[in-house]
C-alpha cells in the first residue's frame, strides 16, 4: 500500500504532468490501494484559496483512506528522535509535519510517494522509510 505525500497530491490536483503526478495517475488507473496521512489532509486544506475550494477539497479528501499515528507521547518522541538523528548527521528536515508524514509511512508499513527530494535524503538515513518511485 502507498502513502501519497502532500507534494504529489497538490501537484496532481493542480494538473501537473511531472513524473510523480503521472505515477499517481497510474496508481489511480490501476486501482492500487493508497491513502494520505492526517498531516497531508491538513496541508492540502490549509492551501485552499477560498471557501468554495475549501469545501471542494474537504469533499475530495473525505473520499480518501487516511492514515493516522497513535496520539501518544511516544509517537512524538519517535518523530523527534528521527529528526534529532538526522540533524546529528548534518541533515535538517524541512518541517515537523514532514517527520510525522515519514513516521506515518514507517508505522503503517507504507511506501511513500513524494515529490520532494529531502524525503529521499531522509530515506538514505532511515532504512525503515520506503520510497516509491515506480509501480
Amino acid at each position: 500500500m502507498i502513502l501519497v505525500d502532500t507534494s504529489v497530491l497538490i501537484g496532481f490536483l493542480k494538473g501537473h504532468e511531472d513524473s510523480k503526478a503521472l505515477l499517481f495517475k497510474e496508481i489511480l488507473s490501476r486501482d492500487v490501494p493508497f491513502g494520505i496521512s492526517a498531516y497531508t489532509y491538513q496541508e492540502v486544506l490549509q492551501g485552499a484559496r477560498d471557501e468554495a475550494e475549501l469545501q471542494k477539497l474537504k469533499y475530495y479528501l473525505s473520499t480518501q483512506w487516511i492514515f493516522y499515528l497513535e496520539q501518544e507521547i511516544a509517537t512524538y518522541e519517535k518523530a523527534a528522535l528521527l529528526y534529532f538523528n538526522l540533524r546529528r548527521k548534518g541533515i535538517t528536515p524541512r518541517s515537523t509535519l514532514d517527520m510525522l508524514i515519514a513516521l506515518t509511512a514507517i508505522e503503517n508499513k507504507l511506501a511513500l510517494l513524494h515529490n520532494d527530494s529531502y524525503f529521499d535524503t531522509m530515506a538514505e538515513h532511515i532504512p525503515e522509510l520506503k520510497i516509491m518511485n515506480e509501480l
